[in-house]
């Protein structure tokens, strides 16, 4: 594929943390004490908004991601990733010293699977280090969770943002379990949130009331359409005048590692399509069942998989 030219502007930017996933396929995921056998391991570039973003590139957005990564061999896997994939590089932030991050994660029969997470060189990200001229005319910028400060950084750059850039917000277990408080600047600059059930159930620190009376509550803070990804269940979705719930398509699991941010990819990309809410869920739960049918994103799929699909 053509590695594409840095100068040019992106559609869609993501800002999250930038690690390549080093997965060991395992029989059984152990509790203390426990345990088992690795029978496969294999290294792959990833973080959960570059995912989504490789994701869209796939799909033929015009992409960018900003990131840190180190001068070493998983930095070079990372940049090369996006290069081939057809991701503007041009948002990378180099650092001469540290180690680029890594996900160490044990996958199971059943495509289940545990994360650790080595944040690297992702916490270092400051302000200063973003160009701004590179986001001025983006129309998504992608917002994922890093474990340590360039969280502030994200705040930081809310400012920075052009009115007409839609921001989308992934906040991932890592960012909910700041609470509602620590996350409220940019929830309420967010306009389209993503998240999991269990995640939404934290934040909102309810594990009683139905989904949809949660999403409602972040309607009225002021984001336009919330989306609650429910693994096989599927995903409910609403933006206060419209409402759905579109059941997961059949597949053969590998690896459910990237689902929620495969799903990302296909709801994006149908926002800036301009689809309607249903069909958006739809396409978005049909590019993460192809993404689960393999490891990493190597089953990611194209644009000419998803129009001869729909």
């Amino acid at each position: 594929m053509e590695i594409l030219d840095n100068d040019l502007n992106a559609e869609i930017i993501g800002f999250g943390a930038l690690n390549v996933d080093k997965l060991y396929s395992v029989e059984d995921i152990v509790s203390a004490d426990e345990e088992s056998f690795i029978k496969d391991e294999t290294d792959t570039p990833g973080g959960s908004a570059a995912n989504t973003i490789v994701g869209l590139a796939r799909l033929g957005c015009d992409t960018s991601i900003i990131g840190k990564i180190a001068e070493d061999e998983d930095g070079d896997l990372i940049e090369y990733n996006l290069a081939i994939n057809g991701v503007y590089t041009n948002n990378l932030i180099y650092s001469e010293t540290g180690s680029t991050g890594k996900c160490l994660g044990f996958v199971d029969k059943n495509g289940e699977r545990c994360l650790y997470i080595s944040p690297g060189v992702n916490d270092d990200i400051k302000i200063g280090e973003i160009n701004p001229l590179n986001i001025m005319r983006c129309k998504i910028m992608h917002y994922t969770s890093f474990v340590g400060d360039s969280f502030n950084t994200q705040i930081e750059l809310l400012e920075k943002l052009s009115k007409q850039t839609l921001l989308s917000f992934d906040p991932g277990m890592l960012y909910v379990q700041k609470g509602f408080e620590e996350l409220k600047p940019i929830l309420e600059r967010t306009d389209i949130l993503l998240i999991n059930e269990s995640e939404l159930r934290l934040l909102c620190n309810n594990s009683d009331s139905s989904i949809k009376q949660l999403a409602v509550n972040f309607l009225d803070l002021g984001i336009e359409t919330v989306v609650v990804k429910q693994g096989s269940s599927g995903v409910y979705a609403t933006n206060g005048t419209q409402e759905c719930q579109v059941d997961s398509y059949e597949c053969n699991v590998v690896d459910t590692t990237g689902a929620g941010d495969s799903f990302n990819s296909g709801f994006l990309y149908s926002v800036l399509k301009g689809f309607d809410l249903e069909k958006s869920c739809m396409i978005g739960n049909w590019v993460a069942s192809k993404a689960i049918e393999g490891f990493g994103m190597e089953k990611f799929p194209s644009l000419k998989e998803l129009e001869d699909f729909f």
